[in-house]
């Protein structure tokens, strides 16, 4: 008959007279702990699945050198032909460019890697290399879930504030890339602006952003300059990256995007180059096939980027996604995805470059089972993989269309269980336990309840969730009955009434609204006074 750890903790405490209760024993396991002693942490090492063999990954780099030197891309601005052409490319009289596998060759061996994207406070600053993992949100909701009413409204401004602040307090969501659209916002000069004010003053994590037009890039610009305290202190340290979908799959340019991108990397904002294919749509329904093109995609972005300016840091955003080949509507919690996503990690690193997709986009309309399976075999498939950033990881669900707060709660808790995953086992002389096993079975009362390696490792080798349910029967029943959702809403609630960030000083926001005026749309007074 099994028995819960807190009773055998009972037991132990009883036996050895040990003071505190139950609640005082389960308050020390959810205290913060040391960083080194943390048995989950942002950038630990993946790379143990593989869905792919190494003849596979020979294979798909050859088809896409192939790809890349007779198809090519179409719809190509001046500024990006002029780049282009500039370091080896051709331009066909049907104007598509093409490109050399020896310019691809080159382009992948000098291109950035090993870099960091910083955050605001240093503490979260994220290296990006080999298999290390790091997940974050991600995504363009127009709708925030109201789990409640359980309905969808229309997400503002103020959603996305608040789901900054959330993930300011989160340990296992390690970035905050804008999750929604602001539709109360309907400029998009105003909409780009305040989507990165909002997400930059709700938390000192790294940000990642889009803009609409090439234009909404330079006052961005002049607001990030002036919080990091300059345009050389920005550049030293970028905390904010920018989402590029400068492909239109398959295989065209995104014009406006371009111009977006040109901008950035003037600036000194690092790229993330995203193909986002829908396979059987405008990818191939091959998964295989869905693959090629999106590495094509993101392979011409990196040229791009270091024809403008070699070396700039630029992040492998392969991200093909999944129809639902009977109606033709986007499955992102299918097997599929997560197989996709797994396979273009693999890309990543037979390039040796910083990869980033997309896991966690749960086709359920609710933080329900469906959505927990779906997040679940996604985000673990995603980091077991060695995905160096794992974009929509937490609060994402209808495929993209909908956000979730009180999702971003649970899947924290989710995200922690895919970190140990990736963790993994450690065999040491200490752990295979041989001397410990001798101790308990010739010395000890014969169980481990209480021995000093069991006390040693419980806080440094297993994870405990912070909402998620492991009480006992007994207890469950005298708490109420309660559920994650329940515990979830309470959490958002609290947090949402208490924590209002100040990593930007009061003084410096104050300039930045005597600067940008009536363009800063967010009330200071929804910001904690």
């Amino acid at each position: 008959m099994s028995t819960t750890l807190d009773e055998q903790e009972a037991a132990v405490t009883t036996r050895g007279r040990r003071a505190g209760g139950r609640e005082a024993r389960r308050a020390m396991r959810s205290a913060p702990l040391a960083e080194d002693i943390r048995p989950v942490r942002a950038g630990l090492e993946g790379g143990r699945y593989k869905p792919l063999q190494e003849d596979d990954l020979a294979r798909i780099h050859e088809a896409v050198l192939t790809v890349l030197e007779t198809v090519g891309f179409a719809n190509a601005i001046p500024s990006c032909i002029d780049a282009l052409i500039r370091v080896g490319a051709t331009l066909g009289e049907d104007g598509r460019l093409r490109f050399p596998r020896r310019l691809v060759e080159a382009t992948v061996k000098n291109a950035a890697r090993n870099f960091t994207l910083h955050g605001q406070d240093p503490r979260h600053d994220m290296v990006i290399q080999g298999s290390r993992v790091h997940y974050g949100t991600a995504g363009a909701a127009v709708h925030l879930v109201d789990v409640e009413k359980r309905e969808y409204r229309e997400s503002q401004l103020q959603d996305i504030y608040d789901a900054a602040r959330i993930v300011d307090g989160l340990d296992n969501i390690h970035f905050f890339q804008r999750p929604m659209v602001p539709r109360d916002i309907p400029d998009p000069l105003a909409m780009d602006f305040n989507t990165l004010y909002a997400c930059v003053m709700g938390t000192s994590k790294h940000v990642g952003t889009s803009f609409t037009v090439r234009e909404n890039v330079a006052p961005a610009l002049e607001m990030l300059y002036m919080i990091a305290g300059g345009e050389e202190n920005f550049r030293a340290r970028p905390f904010v990256s920018n989402s590029n979908c400068f492909v239109v799959p398959p295989m065209k340019f995104a014009e406006d995007a371009c111009g977006v991108l040109e901008a950035c990397v003037a600036g000194g904002i690092p790229i993330l180059l995203l193909s986002a294919g829908q396979a059987g749509a405008t990818a191939p329904a091959a998964i295989a096939g869905a693959v090629v093109q999106a590495v094509a995609e993101v392979l011409v972005g990196l040229i791009y980027v270091n024809a403008l300016k070699p070396g700039h840091p630029a992040i492998f955003g392969t991200w093909p996604f999944v129809s639902d080949l009977r109606t033709g509507a986007m499955s992102g919690g299918s097997a599929e995805q997560a197989l996709l996503t797994a396979a273009c990690a693999q890309m990543a690193q037979f390039y040796n470059l910083p990869g980033g997709s997309a896991a966690g986009m749960a086709d359920s309309k609710l933080p329900d089972i469906q959505a927990g399976y779906e997040k679940g075999i996604t985000n673990v498939m995603a980091g077991l993989s060695g995905l160096n950033l794992i974009y929509e990881s937490a609060g994402m669900h209808a495929s993209l269309l909908g956000f979730c707060l009180e999702s971003l709660i649970v899947d924290n808790d989710m995200l922690g269980y895919c970190l140990r995953s990736v963790r993994g086992i450690e065999v040491s002389d200490n752990t295979l336990s041989v001397d410990t096993i001798a101790d308990v079975c010739l010395n000890g009362p014969g169980h481990f309840l209480g021995h000093r390696q069991t006390l040693g490792l419980m806080q440094s080798e297993y994870f405990y969730p912070a909402v998620g349910d492991r009480f006992s029967p007994k207890e469950w029943n005298e708490k109420g009955k309660p559920d994650i959702l329940s515990r979830a809403i309470e959490e958002k609630k609290r947090i949402l009434s208490s924590r209002f960030p100040r990593h930007v000083a009061r003084a410096l926001d104050d300039r930045l609204r005597a600067k940008f005026g009536n363009l800063i749309h967010l009330p200071r007074k929804s910001m904690g006074g």
